[in-house]
């Protein structure tokens, strides 16, 4: 172990969301003997679920595989809103004393590596214009998620300037907005659309979801029922065990469906769509995507929150583009006035690798999106660094976990070989490769320049598959002839 002082860390964790926090939790408990903190930018924990303030945050997974395998989800909303998630999180810290670990307002802007004393060097900022403090710790994990805390994906609408009604994106919600009695449409056709649309319409608005195009939609209960018997009769632990693994499952299944009979996944969704909003809704012009079912993620509307405004009035769907903002409203394409008092511009993330944060090798810049992964958690060339990325078929959680597991038993066998640096080299030849996601969703590929490549053959492939990635992550040799330790 290199020397330890106030500024020194055998391992660094960037971020507090989901990924930073349940990577803490491991860390403590399979790693007790490591020196460690936790750094986050913003002032509190939660990432995603401290951030986000729009009317119905909610997850668009279960809590069963969203929450963590060791900390059972015990509320009788399986499909939990953002306030819910938040104190889960908040729980976690406190039961597992992780607060003494946690450093606020600190943004790492850099990090570089040197192979002559063999640490991370860290550059952390309190503020923007402050002078950087200095950190170096052994092992780095990048917990940072992947969009833009910042700023969300805002389109320059053409003639947006002369609106004079409210324009505002759900990343950064507006505490003063009262919709009660107002006219708004949002713009969209993803989860946060779906979750605006029912809330905005249980306050009082004239909702319009104006989508481009629509997505594939499905209703599931928020309660799940088999979930809340277990829980009856079998210990938490026992109960959240078995309801997750029924909800991998399903999931696993679902989506193998739609990679392998895709029309008929297809059909049964517009099947439940028609069933929920009767047969004089026009189904095939606004559920009706252009594009195979999982080639984007599945919308989930709970209890079919969506489908129930609709059928009453409270909310309508439009499937048409913008022509140009008005004074009043909208005018699309079709010709069609929309007037509003207020748009929702629910377009989508700015994706961000990393967190932003430079990376560099013995004085040579490391770009992600021009390296190649390593199990989808390492990059070739880079030592003793591993980076969360969940899944985009699935619950986030459910490979954050993986990964940071497999961190884990890197640094276990480190510590017990007395070895101080893991590295995948950089193969040669270098192999063909593909996008760190297949998805077709616009914030998928607007960025996938930013993020690390993927080959097409183990290790470098990510493969999106829970059940994969357990026996590989979890169990699987960590000396599997890539892996260089010394």
């Amino acid at each position: 172990m290199a020397e330890q002082g106030a500024d020194h860390w055998d391992v660094l964790i960037v971020g507090a969301g989901l990924s930073g926090i349940g990577a803490a939790v491991h860390l403590q408990q399979a790693c007790p003997g490591q020196r460690w903190a936790l750094l986050e930018a913003r002032n509190t924990l939660g990432g995603t679920w401290d951030l986000f303030r729009y009317p119905g945050v909610r997850s668009d997974s279960d809590m069963h595989t969203l929450g963590y395998r060791f900390k059972p989800w015990t509320d009788a909303q399986a499909i939990a809103s953002g306030p819910a998630i938040l104190r889960y999180l908040q729980d976690t810290v406190a039961e597992h004393g992780l607060a003494p670990h946690m450093r606020y307002g600190q943004r790492v802007r850099r990090a570089r590596w040197r192979d002559d004393d063999g640490v991370w060097h860290v550059d952390v900022h309190a503020t923007e214009d402050a002078p950087p403090r200095h950190l170096r710790c052994r092992f780095l994990i990048l917990a940072c998620g992947y969009y833009r805390y910042d700023q969300g994906h805002q389109p320059n609408f053409p003639g947006q300037a002369q609106f004079e009604g409210r324009l505002v994106h759900p990343q950064h919600w507006p505490t003063d907005l009262a919709v009660r009695g107002q006219r708004v449409v949002v713009v969209g056709s993803g989860a946060t659309a779906m979750t605006l649309v029912p809330a905005l319409a249980q306050q009082g608005a004239q909702v319009t979801l104006l989508q481009r195009s629509p997505t594939y939609v499905v209703s599931r209960p928020s309660v799940d029922r088999m979930a809340q018997a277990l829980q009856r009769h079998l210990p938490a632990r026992l109960a959240h065990g078995l309801t997750r693994w029924k909800n991998i499952l399903l999931g696993q299944y679902i989506y193998r469906l739609a990679r392998r009979r895709p029309q008929r996944l297809r059909t049964l969704l517009q099947r439940g769509v028609r069933h929920a909003l009767g047969p004089d809704f026009d189904v095939e012009r606004h559920f009706s995507p252009r594009y195979a079912p999982w080639d984007q993620r599945l919308c989930l509307v709970p209890d079919g929150d969506l489908f129930k405004v609709l059928r009453r009035g409270q909310a309508q769907v439009l499937t048409d583009e913008i022509a140009t903002f008005t004074a009043h409203g909208l005018q699309l394409r079709s010709g069609q006035a929309l007037e509003a008092d207020v748009v929702v511009s629910a377009t989508g993330l700015e994706l961000l690798a990393f967190g932003g944060i430079e990376l560099e090798v013995n004085g040579q810049a490391i770009h992600p999106g021009q390296s190649l992964s390593y199990r989808g958690l390492m990059l070739a060339g880079v030592p003793n660094l591993v980076y969360v990325m969940g899944y985009t078929n699935a619950s986030w959680t459910l490979r954050s976990d993986l990964v940071s597991q497999y961190a884990c038993r890197l640094l276990r066998h480190m510590h017990q070989q007395q070895l101080s640096r893991c590295m995948a080299p950089i193969p040669t030849p270098w192999p063909a490769t593909a996008g760190w996601a297949d998805f077709s969703s616009g914030y998928i590929l607007r960025s996938l320049d930013q993020f690390p490549r993927q080959g097409h053959d183990s290790p470098w492939r990510v493969r999106q598959s829970y059940l994969h990635e357990l026996l590989s992550l979890r169990w699987g040799r960590l000396n599997d002839g890539v892996l260089r330790f010394s």
